[in-house]
């Protein structure tokens, strides 16, 4: 009889496939799905505060008149020589440029209201962030508005509690530190609050 020889060569024992532990399979899943959600989660937020922005921002008050600010300054009447006879209005002011304010005075405001006002660009995510965790904890309501926010909401806008009126300040906060420099910023904190 005849030997018939197989074609496909010498036969293959099958290579033991490399069996991962289940705990690992378990783990990689359960760290994908969490990548996943968190990942839709943020892709989410973005799309949320993009649509906040294309409906906000064309609502935003013209702010440019803010470059040359002057506060309400009373009506000043003086007689030929130079007296100063009276004074009408409602507010009884004195504009003094910011280069005419005592450091003392502007290092004061700054460390009771905003300590790194310089150091952001309006708005201090810090700060945010231990406001947030405080108001979590109740342990006392704590704001997180920077000196350009207090601007922004004093000139703009209404002191309700409200998202919508967070937001618009927010935004008007990024116009303000674009338009304006910070000493021009602070100085008008420093006369309108």
């Amino acid at each position: 009889m005849q030997e018939t020889s197989s074609p496909k060569g010498p036969a293959k024992t099958p290579s033991p496939k490399s069996q991962r532990p289940t705990w690992l399979k378990w783990l990689l899943r359960f760290f994908f799905w969490g990548f996943g959600i968190a990942a839709a989660g943020v892709l989410a937020v973005l799309c949320v505060v993009a649509v906040a922005l294309a409906v906000a921002y064309p609502n935003l008050p013209d702010i440019s008149e803010l470059s040359d600010y002057r506060p309400k300054l009373p009506l000043r009447v003086f007689s030929a020589e130079g007296t100063l006879i009276g004074e009408f209005g409602e507010e009884r002011r004195n504009l003094t440029p910011i280069s005419a304010i005592p450091k003392v005075v502007k290092d004061a405001v700054l460390a009771a209201e905003d300590s790194r006002f310089y150091d952001h660009g309006g708005v201090d995510y810090k700060g945010m962030v231990r406001a947030g965790l405080a108001n979590m904890n109740r342990v006392k309501s704590q704001g997180a508005s920077t000196i350009t926010m207090q601007v922004a909401r004093n000139v703009y806008l209404s002191s309700e509690k409200t998202l919508t009126r967070k937001i618009y300040e927010v935004l008007l906060t990024f116009k303000l530190e674009h338009l304006l420099t910070k000493d021009q910023i602070f100085e008008i904190y420093l006369h309108q609050i």
